[in-house]
């Protein structure tokens, strides 16, 4: 038996052998992942896995060689080489029917649907973090968004939601790998509704709308896939966050751009009234020419800086000064 490590991208030839090896178990790539753990017998992939930022994904054994602890390897080794990057916390989104299996090699327990389990290497993680909110006064309302950056239109939709509770939680994503930094992005935030009544800004510590702690490799279908991952998220919000903090309302903005967000969204309609919380869509802001603000339509512009003249660099920042708050726009230009 040989464990090998592989950091990311992979050549073509270990790529197309991965992607076979993970298809003849039944899973796919979702290729964003940091690292892939192997283990060969004979030169044959037998059993891999990988680790995408604080979330291992895409195990596998060969249905050959289960039963001989390979999973329990994998994990090892992924864990070790996590330790050696810095990276303690780690979280794993598998079926219902692997519960036992990977309870037995150190992870608990988030949430779980009909679908898909989501746990994490240490007890009470969920647990810690609702208990690290405070409890805010009467009626308590949600807005969750990733705000890379925050705009415009994220300021419209939570005065919106604000001016209909008491309270307003508002969820900045944590999730790594966007445009900003989880720090950026929060910052934004907080500083671009600062002088909104009752609104709470708060990190959501990975809990939340994470595609990289929601991980759907182990279902074929892309389509299903980000149901299953729209399921976990929403059964977490619903049925751990929500009652805990008393929030009875979520609002979110109408998405007529995104099929994948629409498609969460209709899903929310279809399970937060039951679970006792309202959904409120709020109409997208839209500027002078009637096209809707977005945080994807100020990536794009800080991305076609490169390479511009000083005039067009001027032109082309007046245009994005135009679809966010004065404090993110001064962050902004301290990344341009």
């Amino acid at each position: 038996m040989e464990i090998s490590i592989y950091r990311t991208p992979l050549s073509s030839r270990l790529a197309d052998e991965y992607t076979t090896f993970l298809a003849s178990c039944g899973l796919r790539d979702e290729k964003d992942a940091d690292f892939v753990v192997w283990i060969t017998e004979e030169d044959q992939l037998t059993a891999s896995g990988a680790l995408a930022g604080h979330t291992v994904k895409q195990l596998a054994v060969d249905p050959d060689a289960e039963g001989q602890g390979l999973m329990a390897t994998v994990i090892s080794a992924i864990i070790s080489e996590a330790a050696s990057r810095g990276i303690y916390r780690l979280f794993l989104c598998t079926k219902p029917d692997n519960r036992r299996m990977f309870s037995s090699l150190g992870f608990y327990t988030v949430v779980e649907t009909a679908d898909a389990l989501l746990m994490e290497n240490r007890r009470g993680g969920a647990e810690e973090f609702i208990d690290s909110l405070p409890k805010l006064d009467g009626v308590r309302g949600a807005v969750v968004c990733n705000c890379d950056p925050f705009t415009l239109g994220h300021r419209h939709l939570i005065r919106h939601a604000a001016a209909e509770c008491d309270s307003l939680y508002v969820f900045a994503v944590s999730e790594s790998g966007s445009f900003f930094s989880p720090e950026e992005r929060i910052g934004m935030v907080r500083a671009g509704t600062a002088d909104i009544p009752g609104c709470h800004v708060f990190a959501s510590d990975l809990y939340l709308i994470s595609r990289a702690t929601f991980p759907a490799y182990f279902i074929r279908d892309t389509v299903r896939a980000e149901e299953v991952r729209a399921d976990l998220d929403i059964e977490f919000f619903a049925g751990r966050l929500a009652p805990a903090l008393g929030i009875t309302k979520r609002f979110v903005g109408q998405e007529p751009l995104d099929q994948v967000t629409r498609a969460y969204n209709e899903r929310m309609k279809e399970v937060l009234p039951a679970r006792g919380v309202s959904l409120t869509e709020i109409p997208r802001l839209e500027d002078k020419n009637g096209e809707v603000i977005s945080a994807g339509r100020v990536r794009n512009l800080i991305r076609s800086l490169d390479g511009k003249t000083q005039q067009e660099r001027e032109e082309i920042l007046g245009q994005i000064r135009g679809l966010v708050p004065p404090t993110t726009y001064e962050v902004i230009l301290k990344r341009v």
